[in-house]
């Protein structure tokens, strides 16, 4: 539990050694395997993570956590079959996760189904609340639809629900240029530069 409480705190070492400690004391502990995956997927390690989840996983199938933590190791080194497998495992153990249907539905965008996307993005908002990264995503999946109409509402929800969301504002930006509203655009680049001066998509925009 202390582990999990310097995972949330981004105090990675310290959360590495606790779960470690955890292991050693019980080898046949899955939550602390599948705990320790999420610290090394979250910094770059996924050869490593992925040993953690599938060890969590044999010892507990159903173990839902560790379905969506492989399954998201998997989209992010490519391998989008054994991701689709993990998600839909992970929903078909927990129908309530929102974030097992973001990321199903970042993996069909991924593959350019967006309407299958558009439907996990809505089920996940639908899920949860107060969150950005569905906004953006079904937004992304809209204006690849080229439905800027409907992206331009996602986005307007996603800078309400995180006014310091930088990708919200630029990506909004762009769809409502697209909608030929330049004020609305111009105005939304500018809230992305004052978050950071520096962001290059919005200071082309």
């Amino acid at each position: 539990m202390r582990g999990s409480v310097y995972g949330q705190a981004g105090r990675n070492d310290e959360a590495l050694a606790d779960f470690n400690k955890a292991i050693s004391l019980d080898p046949n502990y899955g939550q602390a395997y599948g705990n320790r995956g999420l610290i090394y997927r979250k910094t770059g390690k996924l050869d490593l993570a992925l040993t953690d989840y599938n060890k969590a996983l044999t010892l507990d199938p159903n173990y839902a956590a560790a379905s969506l933590g492989r399954g998201i190791v998997y989209r992010l080194k490519k391998q989008p079959f054994e991701a689709f497998k993990d998600f839909n495992k992970a929903i078909s153990i927990r129908p309530d996760n929102a974030e097992a249907y973001y990321n199903r539905g970042l993996l069909y965008q991924s593959q350019k189904q967006h309407q299958f996307a558009i439907d996990d993005f809505s089920t996940a908002i639908g899920l949860t609340q107060g969150q950005a990264e569905p906004y953006i995503a079904r937004g992304l999946s809209y204006m690849a639809a080229n439905d800027f109409k409907a992206a331009a509402g996602d986005l307007d929800d996603a800078v309400s629900a995180e006014p310091q969301n930088l990708q919200a504002w630029t990506t909004r930006a762009f769809a409502c240029e697209r909608l030929g509203d330049k004020e609305k655009a111009a105005g939304s680049y500018a809230r992305a530069l004052n978050i950071n001066k520096d962001h290059e998509p919005a200071k082309q925009g």
